[in-house]
């Protein structure tokens, strides 16, 4: 793994990159509105895994193609067929990543839904989506408000999706109403003044961790249809 990811797996233990590293070998991956780098990242943080990229348009410089051997398989769809495309996939995965995706989505709940179903029993959920506490935030490039992203669609509820969660046959292992990793919020800190001085949002997610932007879940699915606690 190249050092910038296992610096990110160490600084934020409870991040996208550490959750990937806890997976077991040779594991099918669901990536649920995968971003243009987000196959790679995958890939490179553990080349071994099977990963299945969805998202509801084509991303540039051929980054879902199966030739390059970035990735395996990739799925495009509508924002109206989204929650059905996973739904057809009902208990094929070992593990489904959801990074910042459900706050764009038509139907959140379905997708929801949908992403707990195509889990195999003992398979594992990533969720990220920004706190409830950022419409409140400052202004900032890079999105610190939850409105300076005009793609977003629904403010999630952190309380609701774990009953959403849990009433789906999913254990809560980890949860977080605003993620604030140490390092990360120091450099935040420090960085704080030239974010304000250039408005925008500093590298290394540091300025996100600072105010506490992301909501953070894991979860594991336990059984088909029942609540666990």
């Amino acid at each position: 793994m190249p050092l910038t990811l296992i610096l990110r797996a160490r600084t934020r233990n409870r991040g996208k990159i550490s959750f990937l590293t806890k997976l077991a070998p040779n594991c099918r991956v669901l990536d649920v509105g995968c971003g243009n780098s987000s196959p790679a990242t995958f890939k490179m943080a553990r080349p071994d895994i099977y990963y299945v990229g969805l998202d509801i348009y084509d991303q540039p410089h051929g980054t879902y193609d199966t030739n390059t051997g970035i990735a395996d398989e990739y799925i495009l769809t509508s924002a109206e067929e989204f929650p059905g495309e996973i739904e057809q996939r009902k208990s094929l995965f070992d593990a489904v990543v959801s990074a910042h995706n459900i706050e764009h989505c038509l139907f959140p709940e379905e997708t929801l839904t949908a992403m707990i179903r195509a889990l195999r029993i003992g398979g594992r959920l990533y969720m990220s989506f920004p706190c409830a506490e950022s419409i409140d935030f400052p202004k900032r490039k890079g999105t610190l408000n939850f409105f300076d992203d005009q793609t977003h669609r629904y403010l999630p509820n952190l309380d609701h999706i774990v009953n959403i969660l849990r009433s789906e046959g999913c254990k809560i292992d980890f949860f977080t109403k605003r993620y604030r990793p140490t390092l990360p919020f120091i450099v935040g800190m420090f960085l704080e003044p030239l974010s304000i001085l250039m408005n925008r949002c500093m590298p290394l997610t540091s300025t996100w961790a600072l105010y506490g932007f992301e909501t953070v879940i894991w979860a594991t699915r336990t059984s088909p249809n029942a609540s666990v606690s």
